[in-house]
């Protein structure tokens, strides 16, 4: 079983993304309160998005578990290249066509689209797919994409169907292909 953590909350005034936002005080008292949960999971592993966030949040849970936290860029969010990091109303004002419900093919500027997303975690099911009692901390976007290959369906806007909530915890069976949140 491979398990995914989301990241705690950063601050939503800004375009995500590979932006170095931190977590809010309120994203580290979530990841604080879903450690008591990843304590009764088998994780002998963690491995982490090496974007800001996550790895704040893979630290607090690897002092949790006493288990050191290993970074890689394969488990990034989506590039959203130039809107990275902007606060919204300034991407809004710059890119008006990209802060609503953008064809899934469209790339954003100097960045990628859903469907490169959809197809780069393809990739990465297929290399992790041996793993076992693994934790990976990631995105939102990431993990929605799990949900989309597993219910063999090309992704869509609606980034809530799947319920990636902050702190969320959900678990993968790579033998079964399936996904559901546990926590």
């Amino acid at each position: 079983m491979i398990y995914f953590l989301r990241h705690g909350e950063d601050d939503e005034g800004y375009v995500g993304g590979w932006s170095n936002a931190e977590l809010t005080e309120t994203g580290r008292k979530q990841v604080q309160e879903i450690c008591t949960f990843l304590g009764k999971l088998p994780i002998r592993r963690i491995v982490s998005s090496d974007i800001k966030r996550a790895r704040m949040t893979a630290s607090i849970v690897g002092e949790y578990l006493n288990l050191p936290v290993e970074y890689s860029s394969s488990f990034r969010e989506l590039d959203k290249g130039l809107l990275t990091g902007l606060k919204k109303e300034e991407a809004n004002r710059l890119y008006p066509d990209f802060q609503s419900g953008v064809p899934v093919d469209q790339k954003y500027p100097n960045g990628e689209s859903m469907m490169d997303l959809y197809e780069r975690i393809k990739e990465l099911l297929k290399e992790i797919e041996g793993w076992d009692q693994v934790l990976i901390v990631t995105h939102r976007g990431v993990i929605n994409m799990i949900y989309f290959l597993m219910e063999n369906r090309l992704p869509d806007m609606d980034k809530r169907q799947f319920q990636v909530t902050h702190a969320s915890v959900h678990a993968w069976d790579s033998e079964k292909k399936k996904i559901r949140r546990i926590g």
